[in-house]
């Protein structure tokens, strides 16, 4: 039997997993979200800011921890170019997970509107710079591409330990059967944004 992680990285990493494909779903489908009604958008927004800042805060708790608690040693049949392509796409990861946030909350405090952390307004500090808004609107995509490609390498390479190699790597990280049941549960209730359908040429013709 592989060494596990503790229970706390354990859920960490799950916890985090979750928020992250959710992240990923509400981050592209949210951009076709008409501005009217008023208010519409903006709740998707500031509930895509929220989960975002509590990514970066886990992932800044799970580093953390991973400091005072080491991750088991991969296997010694791991060919050496894999182990260092492990630990390159976990660094990667690791940043872009906490940039990701950050540049998101400095984008939106160079604009008028305010930023809510699931309904509570956070201080403002920033001010209406349109440039620097771009710039951060800009890096964030960059940021976002970069993301949703480690995390499709980082799914692949798990499938890969677990139905190809069969050396344990998988199920050092599996969590209980609780937790995930628990997590599909909330996953299925979150609720996606249905984009209203915007008329046609044709239909405002036909009218």
């Amino acid at each position: 039997m592989p060494e596990r992680y503790d229970k706390v990285a354990i859920t960490l990493h799950w916890v985090v997993a979750v928020l992250v494909l959710c992240q990923i779903s509400l981050g592209w489908s949210m951009i076709d979200i008409p501005k009217n009604p008023p208010g519409l958008r903006a709740g998707w927004f500031n509930l895509h800011k929220s989960i975002g800042l509590t990514i970066g805060l886990l992932v800044l708790f799970r580093l953390a921890w991973r400091i005072g608690h080491p991750p088991p040693p991969l296997p010694a049949s791991m060919p050496r170019w894999q182990a260092r392509a492990a630990r390159t796409s976990h660094f990667l990861l690791y940043a872009a997970l906490i940039a990701q946030p950050l540049i998101g909350y400095l984008g939106s405090s160079f604009t008028p509107y305010p930023i809510k952390y699931f309904g509570v307004t956070l201080p403002p500090w920033g001010w209406d710079a349109p440039a620097l808004k771009e710039l951060c609107s800009a890096a964030h995509f960059g940021l976002a591409c970069l993301i949703t490609a480690l995390v499709a390498i980082h799914i692949a390479a798990a499938l890969k330990h677990l139905l190809v190699n069969r050396d344990g790597v998988f199920q050092r990280m599996l969590p209980h059967l609780i937790l995930v049941m628990g997590l599909f549960f909330w996953l299925q209730r979150t609720p996606r944004p249905r984009p209203t359908r915007r008329p046609r040429p044709r239909d405002r013709l036909s009218r």
